[in-house]
């Protein structure tokens, strides 16, 4: 028994216990970590906490029992491995403590370098490291009281909330008292200083002194990585990534190997492929005689990664191949942190490395050609999210617009905005509806507000692996880094380049592909997979990598699918686009949209009817616009499905303001104007007026109490398809009843509109289903029953998400819902993405009770929902048919249903 309870509560794992498949338990740092150990790659000695561990901690606010003396024994064994003891006066042993959740969360989480360093210890220290070339680095002192102000500064503004920019000020006083703007010109004897100023500024916020005891550092290092999974950057950045909440962090406990003990040592990353277009080489950054955190940090300019063969070719060759194996051994883009310590390499991290939208296809179009997968594989590496990114528009650029200033290109895009020097500054203007571009000399993760709320981020310092550059390719948005040509003035919120100042406000457009940024707005053209899915792009013949993969994977996505993807469309316009883009028929066609413009005179005329002649007028005047509409998109749809919903609009959408009416109306009589017929128009809106229109008189109900609206609109649909069949194309309509409560409401339009259709399609051989939209939750409870009436159903999710939340949703989205998301209460609004417990129950529901009662029912969803890649794979859960979404999301729909198919299905196809 006592054995059991040991394996139960095992907390502490040394590296050679792990393997990459224990994300969940060891976290992706430390699970990797394991890997790479058990790969025989040089990875310095340590132990993972786990994810458990943390999770017992945040609930409680303490340690969970035997957590304590695992970490001792695991210290102990480090110390063995190592020959060093931490704390040892004369040679100690510094480790690091770092954070390591299941999902990569860059710079969201807590590190503290160099623990084990004290007073006495930085004598040591410096001892130890006497071997060290000190030509440049002015020597052994100088890399021993840089390390102990590292780990104060660190410790300080981790562990025990000092202002970090208090550091910053004493170092920038330091540098400027010594002449420089670089960290490597002060000398032992500077950093000894500001190592004392490091230990005032932390007694004057915390009331102690800088701890001396070794285990004490420890131990409140792991507890600040602990609370770091819930501080405010960590919570945001989950949201905005979908990471669910309830994982808990690992931290990883590594001995300290140092970068910056001379010109021959330095850290780096690097990637097996370019990050930003997927492209093969060597990419990544390499910084000498620095610590891990010099690079990602952005605070000095880095080289690239091909210069390391020049200053060290044995660690560049090594190095090389063990990312060869890494990628191998992943069958992925590995993303790899290391070091070297006087010429030895040490690897410190790899993982599956973050990429921007079109290297994650060309990627995975790579690694199929490589044989290291296959095309399902393929598939299930992109998503729909990336796909979106693709299809967004690119800087059009001539004589006109030449660069000011070039950097990186980080995370590829085209975005223009008003220039903004603080994050408060970008959240504030875009809440205004502002489009702004975030300037930093360097971003840090205080700086995930504004960076979520700009366009575009742009920085002065840093490369493809800088903070900036590493969550913004995650979060797909546009970044240019290390323009170091642009002086940032963040306090005069300025910028100047090339002689020309910029300021708050100004408008520059960055381009993230390039790394050129422009003064001014810069127009934009379309993206060249948009031109590939309208036709005007072959993929077969077109020199893009990119292109020529987004085909592959599509055509494999479209081979694989289970759901047919519709579009939601209402001209022909519209439909012939959706068609382009690969829409298999027409979703939602909204007739209502077809009575707005010029038309709304006499869809106002009909609402407000005093006799049967006025309304009979009315209806005759509409029926040819009404089959006109039809016929048009009948045409472009040549042979696929069209689903024409009838008309279903909330009533005073067709009807003047009440208010305003009253006031026009009150005024013209103030006057002493004949207001007779005004009079009459405002006594009939009063009578029609309704408190709340979006549960009153529309949808069916409106058919039912206005005689004739819906039979002049079946008329006009079947009409308009037998004129298309006749001339030679096909149509195939269906007739949508929407916001069906009860099955007689239903059997009741259903008998009126059956009458219609004989009497109109005769012998021509058009076939006319009629079903309905379920959107009202009572509908969906009663499926079984409304089956028995309906050839189909679509989820209109839109309506059926506000009624089941009791949600009006153009009014509570800006008025709490980001208060919901705030508090976790909702991980994404339910109007963006389907609620699977509540709402897809009601879907759920609807679906099974439909079939049972009518096994050949069509089922379908033509809410926003259609085109959102998480529903996607909810309506392929429940076996809905099809999808209906916006023409522009129709690739997307394919793809991720393709996805679904692989990932739920194995072998199913189509």
């Amino acid at each position: 028994m006592a054995k059991q309870e040991t394996v139960e509560h095992k907390y502490v794992y040394a590296f050679a216990e792990g393997n990459k498949d224990l994300k969940e338990l060891l976290g992706g740092k430390g699970a990797n970590l394991a890997e790479m150990t058990n790969l025989g790659l040089p990875v310095p000695p340590g132990f993972t906490i786990t994810t458990e561990a943390c999770k017992a901690y945040l609930v409680t606010g303490e340690e969970p029992d035997g957590l304590a003396d695992q970490i001792a024994a695991h210290v102990a064994s480090l110390e063995q491995a190592m020959g060093k003891r931490l704390g040892d006066p004369e040679d100690p042993l510094l480790v690091s403590v770092r954070s390591g959740a299941k999902f990569s969360m860059p710079g969201m989480m807590e590190t503290v370098l160099n623990v084990g360093l004290n007073d006495r210890s930085v004598q040591g220290l410096a001892r130890q490291a006497s071997g060290a070339d000190a030509q440049t680095s002015g020597g052994a002192d100088r890399f021993a009281w840089d390390s102990y102000r590292r780990l104060i500064q660190m410790f300080g503004k981790t562990v025990c909330e000092v202002p970090g920019e208090e550091f910053e000020h004493a170092l920038d006083d330091a540098k400027r008292a010594k002449g420089t703007h670089d960290d490597l010109d002060l000398d032992a004897d500077d950093l000894r200083g500001l190592v004392d100023a490091y230990k005032k500024i932390f007694f004057k916020h915390t009331g102690r002194e800088f701890p001396q005891e070794p285990r004490e550092q420890l131990d409140l290092a792991i507890r600040a990585v602990f609370e770091s999974w819930n501080a405010e950057r960590a919570v945001l950045y989950r949201r905005q990534e979908r990471i669910p909440a309830d994982l808990g962090t690992a931290v990883n406990v590594v001995a300290m190997v140092f970068g910056n003990l001379g010109p021959d040592s330095g850290t780096g990353v690097a990637f097996t492929r370019d990050p930003a277009s997927g492209a093969q080489g060597i990419y990544g950054d390499y910084l000498a005689n620095a610590q891990g955190e010099d690079v990602v940090a952005g605070i000095r300019n880095t080289v690239p990664l091909q210069e390391l063969e020049r200053l060290d070719k044995k660690s560049y060759d090594e190095l090389l191949g063990i990312m060869a194996r890494l990628e191998g051994h992943y069958k992925d883009l590995c993303d790899i942190e290391f070091t070297i310590e006087r010429g030895k390499l040490w690897m410190l991290q790899t993982r599956v490395g973050k990429r921007t939208a079109a290297a994650a296809f060309v990627i995975a179009g790579q690694l199929v050609d490589e044989g290291l997968i296959d095309l399902d594989e393929a598939l299930h590496r992109v998503n729909g999210a990336q796909l979106a990114q693709l299809m967004f528009p690119r800087f059009r650029l001539d004589h006109e617009f030449q660069p000011v200033a070039k950097g990186i290109g980080a995370s590829p895009g085209a975005a223009s905005g008003k220039v903004v020097f603080t994050s408060a500054r970008a959240v504030e203007l875009a809440a205004e509806g502002e489009s702004v571009i975030l300037v930093r000399r360097e971003t840090n993760p205080d700086d995930l507000n504004g960076m979520i709320a700009a366009q575009g981020i742009l920085t002065s310092r840093g490369g493809k692996t800088s903070h900036a550059a590493v969550v913004a390719r995650g979060m797909g948005k546009t970044c240019v880094s290390g323009a170091d040509e642009i002086e940032v003035n963040v306090p005069q919120r300025r910028f100047v380049v090339g002689g020309q100042t910029v300021v708050e406000g100004d408008v520059v457009s960055i381009d993230g592909t390039t790394g050129k940024v422009y003064l001014g707005e810069v127009p934009v053209m379309p993206s060249e997979v948009v031109q590939y899915f309208e036709g005007s792009l072959d993929p077969e013949h077109v020199d893009n990598p990119l292109v020529r993969a987004v085909h592959r994977i599509m055509s494999h996505a479209d081979g694989r699918r289970r759901l047919a993807v519709r579009t939601n469309a209402d001209t022909g316009a519209d439909a012939a686009r959706a068609r382009r883009f690969g829409a298999e028929g027409i979703g939602l066609c909204r007739t209502e949209h077809m009575f707005l413009g010029d038309r709304r005179e006499l869809v106002e005329r009909l609402i407000l009817a005093r006799d049967n002649t006025e309304r009979e007028a009315a209806l005759a005047a509409l029926l040819p616009l009404q089959r006109a509409d039809f016929e048009e998109i009948f045409r472009e749809m040549d042979g696929m499905p069209v689903t024409v919903r009838l008309i279903d609009p909330p009533l005073h959408e067709f009807l003047p303001p009440l208010e305003q009416l009253a006031v026009n109306v009150a005024v013209a009589q103030e006057r002493g104007e004949d207001v007779a017929q005004e009079e009459a128009l405002l006594a009939a809106v009063r009578r029609m007026h309704e408190e709340n229109p979006m549960l009153g008189l529309r949808g069916v109900r409106l058919g039912l109490v206005i005689p004739g609206l819906f039979a002049m609109q079946v008329r006009a649909i079947a009409e308009a398809a037998v004129t298309v069949t006749r001339s030679g194309a096909v149509a195939r309509p269906e007739i949508m009843v929407p916001l069906v409560g009860a099955v007689q409401e239903l059997e009741t339009v259903r008998a009126e509109a059956e009458k219609i259709i004989a009497e109109v399609v005769g012998d021509s051989g058009v076939e006319v289903l009629i079903g309905t939209m379920i959107e009202v939750p009572r509908a969906a409870l009663t499926a079984g029953q409304i089956a028995e009436a309906a050839q189909f159903f679509s989820f209109g999710t839109n309506d059926l998400t506000q009624m089941g939340w009791g949600f009006s949703r153009d009014d509570v989205e800006g008025a709490f819902f980001w208060r919901y998301l705030e508090l976790g209460i909702f991980g994404i609004s339910p109007f963006e993405s389907i609620d699977r417990d509540g709402v897809g129950r009601l879907v759920r529901i609807a679906a099974e009770e439909g079939r049972a009662a009518r096994p050949e029912l069509k089922l379908g969803v033509c809410g926003e929902h259609g085109g959102d890649p998480e529903s996607v794979h909810f309506f392929h859960e429940v076996g809905l048919d099809y999808v209906s979404c916006s023409p522009f999301r129709v690739p997307v729909a394919r793809l991720e249903a393709g996805r679904a198919a692989v990932e739920t299905d194995g072998s199913d196809s189509r």
